[in-house]
């Protein structure tokens, strides 16, 4: 059911390439550059205890309340609304665990999958930014959505955060 080797080169799409073909390699992938301070929050979104995907915040700003929220999945694990529960459960957890008030997130506008997990986890559009992010030579314009601690929470099952 779970490819591995998928999962590694979906990865390695999401993470500008990095080498992570064995355990000592991810390992020191996660120190380095996935770290969980107390500016950013980084958590497996597992099925079945296998690791399929990430949920994340950074930028956690407290004096203001705010973060960057994002999420990937392995392809094998799309189309099940395993990222729509991550987000809104991550959501959920930095409103009521960590007193932060605005998390925003942003996707390339040519990835309607991504819009729909941000939507349906209670994100709202705000707008676009114009040729924002860089993958290779080519530049992509970003949708940006918000959830506020006051918006409504969306009908999902929430998944267990352990962070």
């Amino acid at each position: 059911m779970h490819d591995i080797a998928a999962a590694t080169r979906d990865l390695a799409l999401q993470t500008a390439g990095a080498r992570l073909t064995t355990i000592d390699e991810c390992e020191s992938f996660i120190a380095e550059r996935l770290p969980c301070t107390a500016s950013v929050v980084n958590l497996a979104i597992a099925e079945d205890d296998v690791p399929v995907g990430n949920v994340g915040l950074s930028n956690i700003e407290y004096s203001h309340g705010t973060a960057w929220a994002y999420y990937w999945l392995a392809e094998g694990a799309r189309g099940r609304g395993l990222a729509t529960r991550a987000l809104a459960s991550i959501a959920q957890w930095a409103f009521t665990e960590q007193a932060l008030h605005r998390l925003e997130l942003g996707h390339r506008v040519n990835n309607p999958a991504s819009c729909g997990v941000a939507t349906r986890a209670g994100f709202a559009t705000e707008g676009v930014e114009r040729e924002k992010l860089r993958y290779g030579t080519e530049r992509f314009d970003v949708e940006r959505h918000a959830r506020l601690a006051t918006d409504a929470a969306p009908q999902i099952e929430p998944i267990r955060v352990e962070a």
